[in-house]
């Protein structure tokens, strides 16, 4: 094997090209001979060099799209067209379905007859007497509904046995009695009885009026939870809120949940909250539109940057960010058991 190599060896410097360029054009040929015996499929040639040239037809004469046309059309109008072999005339052959009609039972009536005494006894009967007998009998289905015995007939027999069920109404959630503006003017004043602000459910505070309370508790010390949930709050507010998020430190709790919030404003409280070190719940699910990956991964960065947030009222469509964000609350969640147990000791 060691001769073979070195036998090859004197090959490595020879010019392929200076080679081929000497020989004959009956020399060629001999070698495409002998190399499509060897190689017959081309296997060793680049596969652009493997067809044949096919380019030795001579030009026909310059491209004129107009006579092209005209030549296709004129060969399309000479071909005939393939006759049928049968002639389409339109006729319908065979019998046209026609589905089966039932025939219609008839259902003869049983008449049934009684003795000439019970015949006598019901006829006489009182309606309230026709109704202990049918409750008796089993035969529920002959009393109607304003026959029952809660006031229409006698309370004596057997008045429990179609008796009907009463039922029990079912109210309206009562309207949400905070009084906008007087929250607003405690919330400006800073008053220290005012802790917690629920506006929810009120849908007709004007856009105006919640960026004021948003404006009002930048400088607010008092507020610690603040529920903003179904007042058809956009992204104006959103960017509001998100303003206000960097200048309060008080602040604990914000719940945003069933608004119109879209993908731009949650943005903006995503940035907000990290350089909010004081929050520590948001809720922000349920909104018109969802708000898609790109934010939810958003969402799932700036709470494993946040180390405050231990509750985030969100549900994430993606699996990605889901995980990411749950393993982040964790986290969170252990910081505060751990700061808990130092303070303890």
């Amino acid at each position: 094997m060691a001769l073979y190599k070195k036998d090859l060896d004197k090959y490595k410097d020879l010019d392929e090209d200076e080679i081929l360029n000497k020989l004959s054009a009956e020399e060629l040929k001999q070698l495409e001979t002998a190399l499509e015996e060897m190689d017959p499929e081309n296997a060793l040639l680049p596969a652009g060099l493997r067809q044949k040239d096919q380019t030795t037809k001579q030009a026909t004469g310059t491209f004129n799209r107009e006579s092209l046309l005209k030549y296709l059309e004129k060969e399309a109008m000479e071909y005939k067209d393939r006759e049928d072999v049968v002639p389409f005339t339109g006729e319908k052959k065979g019998k046209v379905f026609v589905p089966k009609q039932k025939p219609i039972e008839t259902r003869q009536e049983e008449v049934t007859t009684l003795d000439p005494e019970l015949e006598e006894a019901l006829s006489s009967a009182t309606d309230t007497e026709l109704c202990d007998l049918a409750a008796i009998l089993g035969v529920h289905t002959l009393v109607t509904s304003s026959q029952t015995y809660d006031g229409t007939g006698s309370k004596e027999g057997y008045n429990n046995v179609i008796k009907g069920e009463k039922m029990n109404p079912v109210f309206d959630e009562p309207p949400n009695p905070t009084n906008v503006e007087e929250t607003l003017q405690r919330i400006k004043s800073n008053d220290s009885s005012l802790t917690e602000v629920n506006l929810n459910n009120i849908k007709n505070i004007p856009i105006p009026t919640l960026k004021d309370f948003a404006k009002a508790m930048e400088k607010n010390t008092q507020v610690k939870k603040f529920s903003l949930a179904a007042t058809r709050s956009n992204d104006p507010i959103a960017v509001a809120f998100s303003d206000m998020l960097r200048e309060n430190k008080t602040l604990r709790g914000l719940n945003l949940e069933s608004n119109f919030i879209t993908g731009a404003g949650v943005q903006a409280l995503v940035d907000a909250l990290r350089d909010n070190d004081t929050l520590t719940e948001i809720k922000i699910d349920n909104q018109r539109q969802q708000l898609g990956t790109t934010i939810e991964m958003e969402i799932a960065k700036m709470l494993e940057e946040n180390n405050s947030i231990v509750k985030f009222g969100y549900h994430f469509t993606q699996q990605g960010p889901r995980s990411r964000a749950a393993a982040a609350i964790t986290k969170n969640n252990d910081l505060v058991r751990r700061r808990r147990v130092e303070g303890d000791l």
